[in-house]
């Protein structure tokens, strides 16, 4: 069973709830996207998003679309896209799904082979902390030893 609520909203209440989210001014936008007003101005400057027009009173209002524009910014660099990269996203937005899945399996190429490169890495600080543990003689140091030109 399906029970509706309803309530009584003025059409004066749901007003000012609708201009207060098209007023964003630049800090109302960085403090609702987490991130700082400095950043939003560096992308504006490198044309990610795009700065509104300056009223002649008051301060500039960013739309909805700057804000989903920002989340899909902030998404991508949590997936470790680049801003560079980011930018060509944003380009191909309205090209064909073969042109990003183009993009995204060069990430996915450069990810795995930063991944094979770590775990060398690790597999060799493994062995030196190895020697390191059975170094009796302490005027050397192994790790310091094999940075050494030979």
């Amino acid at each position: 069973m399906v029970t509706l609520i309803r309530y009584k909203v003025s059409k004066q209440k749901v007003s000012k709830v609708i201009d207060n989210v098209s007023k964003r001014t630049i800090s109302m936008l960085a403090k609702e996207l987490s991130v700082n007003v400095e950043t939003i101005r560096f992308y504006e400057r490198k044309g990610l998003i795009k700065q509104p027009p300056k009223p002649m009173q008051g301060y500039r209002h960013y739309p909805k679309e700057t804000v989903n524009r920002m989340h899909f910014i902030k998404r991508s660099q949590e997936l470790g896209f680049t801003l560079n990269e980011i930018e060509g996203l944003l380009a191909l937005n309205d090209s064909p799904c073969s042109k990003v899945q183009e993009l995204a399996n060069k990430k996915l190429i450069a990810v795995q082979k930063k991944m094979a490169d770590l775990l060398l890495l690790e597999h060799a600080l493994e062995e030196h902390l190895g020697q390191c543990q059975n170094n009796d003689d302490d005027s050397h140091c192994p790790i310091i030893d094999s940075l050494q030109p030979k």
